[in-house]
């Protein structure tokens, strides 16, 4: 009969409490940050959410004097989510003061037209919109 040898578990091969870490005092490891485990958790989960925008996209914003607040890219972020969702590529986001194609898979507003622009009546390269 052969002897089982004991195997070493390193502290990445140990089960983890998630309990635990989330009832950790502050101060107890320098790994865990100020708060609560769900809002470390949902603040990394909305990192993944972020919307990008291309220079074109970033030089367009600025000439036509198009201020995004924080509440207008969440708003953004959740169309891109839609727009995933459903299975788009390019969408068009289309707000209150400007009109955004977005490229769905890396979350990049590719350009941005003001309203004046957007009275020509023709996007092109589409195969969807979300109006905000």
């Amino acid at each position: 009969m052969s002897q089982v040898q004991p195997v070493k578990i390193s502290n990445y091969q140990r089960p983890t409490n998630l309990l635990e870490i989330a009832n950790r005092k502050p101060g107890t490891s320098e790994r865990i940050k100020d708060g609560s485990f769900r809002d470390m958790f949902s603040a990394e989960l909305a990192g993944d959410r972020q919307v990008n925008f291309s220079k074109h996209a970033r030089e367009r914003l600025f000439s036509r004097g198009i201020e995004l607040s924080e509440e207008r890219l969440a708003q953004i972020a959740d169309a891109i989510d839609k727009a995933e969702a459903k299975g788009s590529k390019e969408t068009l986001i289309l707000t209150d003061e400007a009109a955004m194609i977005v490229a769905v898979n890396n979350r990049t507003v590719v350009t941005v037209f003001d309203r004046d622009n957007l009275r020509e009546g023709v996007v092109t390269h589409i195969d969807s919109a979300v109006i905000l």
